[in-house]
């Protein structure tokens, strides 16, 4: 068998050319798609921009100096000259606070949809490792088969050789070795297909290393409570957190709509100096005086209260779109739950029987075809359906992981380990 393998892998085409095959295991591939993801890093970058967001809401109105110089005709007239100085600022009461307020609350939200962004990158970056791992045992499955049948077209040869089968029975031996061969490559096509799918949750590409997971699919039962599910969904999953926080910051933006339609006021405080007048008609001595002084706008625009209904609105659509997530949530808990339950029962079934008889039943075959028992094609179909129970096993072994991963990704909860 060993012998078999190195001539079956030296005959199978480079497709990975001068690829190296590095192993990478569940826990260092997720710790790289966290610190190397590209996407990933760029949505991390809107919490500083957050950050600064909540510090342009911290600028107050900027206070005016005004400085003015008056000449009464001073040359001809001798009226005296005259300077004022005039310090003033715009209040904008509470309207500093709920903005802050705002952008503060928009920063949390800002925290909680990445959080929700890499629930999502975890799950689906899981997903590509299973399915390499899938991919690893196909190949596997494709490539003993070709052993098997590869090993029985030799043996066909030298019965046909000896005399004991026909040639059309020896050639039809070899087409099938023929077939299974190129079932292999596909296989192997598939198998690096998958493989190079892992480098793009790492953020980077490697033409001359390619990524090979380390673990299995099988993943033993677990026992969940279907209430603790629901619960700790509604209460910690991080698009809920989200919404929630979109309900906060609608309400936030109404508060500031609100104080957005105070009154500004300008006060300003001047000083003025006059200088002496020396006209005969109305000599005057030189004086300084000081103002103080209040602006109120009229804001008629009151009057509209478009920006209002709307700003209350919107507050209203943002409890109604949580209340939908938390219904949407859940329903996905609950279809994600029974499909797990679905699954496990599956895997159950396969390990109570069925793997073993599919593996008796080839190997009665093949040993009755070489005592001239029984016909290649009770062989072949044999070799069919085993290989056919083989791949529905390993199907079904990753569909019950993928569906834990889905599991645990609705729930918000994540201890998997691969």
């Amino acid at each position: 068998m060993k012998n078999n393998l190195i001539i079956i892998l030296t005959l199978l085409p480079l497709w990975c050319g001068a690829q190296v095959k590095q192993t990478i295991a569940y826990t260092d591939y997720m710790a790289q798609v966290r610190n190397k993801n590209l996407v990933y890093a760029a949505e991390k970058l809107n919490i500083p921009i957050a950050d600064a967001d909540v510090q342009a809401a911290k600028v107050f109105n900027d206070p005016t100096l005004s400085f003015e110089y008056a000449n009464n005709d001073d040359h001809k007239m001798q009226m005296g000259q005259g300077y004022s100085v005039e310090l003033s600022k715009t209040f904008s009461p509470g309207k500093l606070r709920a903005r802050t307020n705002l952008a503060q609350c928009e920063k949390e939200l800002t925290a909680a949809l990445l959080d929700d962004f890499f629930r999502h990158l975890r799950a689906e970056a899981t997903v590509a490792y299973l399915e390499a791992i899938k991919q690893t045992h196909l190949f596997e499955l494709k490539f003993n088969s070709y052993l098997s049948i590869y090993n029985l077209a030799k043996a066909d040869s030298i019965k046909f050789t000896l005399g004991k089968i026909t040639e059309v029975d020896a050639l039809q031996s070899r087409l099938e070795a023929g077939v299974s061969y190129n079932e292999v490559l596909q296989a192997k096509s598939d198998l690096y297909h998958a493989y190079a799918a892992l480098n793009l949750p790492l953020g980077q590409f490697h033409a001359d290393t390619l990524y090979v997971p380390v673990g299995t699919l099988e993943m033993s039962n677990r026992t969940f409570s279907q209430s603790n599910l629901l619960s700790t969904a509604l209460n910690h999953r991080s698009d809920l957190v989200a919404a929630l926080k979109n309900v906060e910051v609608a309400q936030k933006a109404l508060r500031l709509t609100r104080r957005e339609r105070n009154v500004d006021f300008d006060i300003a405080l001047g000083y003025n100096y006059n200088t002496e007048v020396r006209n005969e008609l109305a000599p005057a001595p030189k004086f300084s005086g000081i103002t103080l002084g209040m602006s109120i706008p009229l804001k008629f625009s009151n009057f509209n209260k478009g920006v209002v209904h709307s700003a209350q609105n919107k507050a209203l659509q943002a409890q109604e779109q949580y209340q939908q997530a938390e219904l949407e949530v859940q329903t996905e808990v609950m279809q994600n739950y029974n499909a797990y339950l679905s699954l496990c029962s599956q895997v159950e079934r396969f390990k109570t029987g069925m793997l073993e008889k599919a593996e008796t039943v080839i190997k009665g075959k093949i040993y009755s075809y070489n005592r001239g028992e029984t016909s290649l094609l009770e062989v072949l179909d044999a070799q069919r359906t085993y290989n056919d129970v083989q791949a529905l096993y390993i199907e079904t072994l990753f569909n019950h992981a993928s569906s834990l991963v889905s599991l645990e990704q609705s729930v918000g909860i994540w201890d998997l380990e691969i």
